[in-house]
């Protein structure tokens, strides 16, 4: 079975997206080395993502660029859950399954469907609640040179709550975007 990943791209000063979900601010990035993405997608299986994120996308899909616009710049191709209490309302696109469900039975049926290739969860809200169960097994970070000032934090639980990581991996080729991968530092 492949792991479950939380990945993201956060500003410097911790959004993964700006007001209103924008994502103009990915023009920022520092490049990736050829195949790196093409690569990270290959280990993917199952994405799982927020309705409000969906919902955003869509309703910028002409102002989002490739990088944005789909899962790993449209690298990726698989099954994509959306978790939603509205799913009735996603019955036309094909390319989504809508969930009604908690986070822990979406990873549980993510995991079936993955197999051995990884779930990847690119919702904070999400991943928020997966970690409230334990059920990250890896964060993958890359931080943008931009401060937004303003967003969709990459964490955001008021009165806190606190997660310990350790370092397993730098990531060849994205040293400038500093991209790493942690596990959690299990007591």
């Amino acid at each position: 079975m492949g792991k479950v990943a939380w990945g993201f791209t956060s500003s410097i000063d911790g959004f993964i997206a700006g007001p209103g979900h924008d994502m103009g601010w990915f023009e920022t990035l520092e490049p990736l080395p050829p195949g790196l993405t093409e690569r990270m997608a290959g280990a993917v299986g199952v994405v799982i993502s927020g309705r409000r994120g969906y919902d955003a996308a869509k309703a910028q899909q002409g102002e989002r660029d490739e990088a944005t616009a789909e899962a790993y710049g449209g690298a990726w191709s698989g099954t994509e859950f959306i978790l939603t209490h509205r799913p009735e309302e996603l019955t036309g696109d094909p390319a989504v399954t809508a969930l009604n469900c908690g986070v822990v039975e979406a990873v549980c049926r993510a995991q079936e469907i993955a197999g051995e290739k990884d779930v990847q969860i690119i919702s904070a809200d999400i991943a928020r609640q997966a970690l409230e169960h334990g059920l990250i097994d890896e964060l993958q970070v890359f931080v943008a040179p931009v401060l937004l000032g303003d967003g969709i934090r990459i964490f955001d639980v008021p009165g806190g709550s606190r997660h310990d990581w350790e370092l397993t991996g730098i990531i060849a080729g994205a040293e400038r975007s500093f991209g790493r991968t942690y596990r959690p530092r299990r007591t």
